[in-house]
């Protein structure tokens, strides 16, 4: 399918949109359509996640299962491998959006934080819990049972939270990328949920109810806390949703595993 003057829901060259501005990964886009479709290509960012997800994930496995790298090792180069990958985008949102939200005392002040490129104390201490918390999550999936396929559906759902909080939240501040972009019509967002949603589904079994309900509560809560401080969403806000997202659906799967 191309995109034509009636701009459809679907456009094979979406997939390469959503990839070139979630990762690194070297693709070929054609920026003027790219920016023709802009926030309609937002239902392909879970299949970006899925690319991420399998390369943290075969990385890591890949080390500890073949090359007999310690689990906590093996963890650590997949964790690099993501941040490699993604450019460290959403760990850069996760601390602007630390220093903002809780550095600002009115919308106005937050989203001026926000845009600075220093980083404060709350946005150091939110890259090292995050880190910390994603590192140990990798540590013990690597050897779990089915271990691959719940860091791919992981990645996945939490890209789709960002699609689902960019439709629902307007635009906190009148430039930035997620300005940019746009924002998806309430279809997008729902082929977006269909596509995280039906791996995880595929991957997790059961589980995936368990993964569905922090996805959208962990997904909630940062919506209501970025409505209340600045208004609305950003870059940012987007970024940090998904770190959270992601470390709480590594939390709950672990506590799955133990039941």
């Amino acid at each position: 399918m191309t995109v034509s003057d009636t701009n459809p829901t679907l456009a094979a060259s979406d997939v390469g949109a959503a990839i070139g501005l979630l990762t690194r990964i070297p693709v070929r886009v054609d920026i003027d359509r790219a920016t023709a479709r802009g926030a309609k290509a937002a239902w392909a960012y879970p299949i970006a996640g899925l690319i991420v997800g399998f390369l943290v994930g075969i990385v890591g496995i890949s080390a500890s299962s073949l090359l007999g790298v310690p689990a906590p090792l093996a963890a650590a180069l997949g964790l690099a491998v993501g941040i490699i990958v993604t450019g460290a985008m959403h760990e850069d949102g996760l601390a602007d959006t630390a220093d903002g939200l809780w550095g600002g005392w009115d919308p106005e002040g937050r989203l001026k934080i926000m845009k600075d490129s220093y980083i404060g104390a709350y946005g150091v201490i939110a890259i090292v819990l995050s880190l910390l918390i994603r590192w140990m999550i990798l540590t013990t999936l690597i050897d779990a049972d089915g271990g691959l396929w719940m860091i791919i559906a992981i990645a996945a759902l939490s890209r789709t939270a960002m699609v689902v909080l960019m439709t629902w939240l307007p635009n906190a501040r009148t430039g930035g990328l997620s300005r940019a972009v746009g924002r998806p019509d309430k279809m997008t967002a729902v082929i977006a949920a269909a596509i995280g949603g039906g791996f995880a589904i595929i991957s997790l079994g059961g589980t995936m109810i368990i993964a569905a309900g922090i996805t959208v509560l962990a997904t909630l809560g940062c919506g209501i806390i970025a409505r209340a401080k600045i208004g609305g969403q950003t870059g940012d806000i987007l970024g940090a949703t998904q770190q959270i997202c992601e470390m709480g659906l590594g939390i709950g799967l672990i506590c799955a595993l133990a039941l």
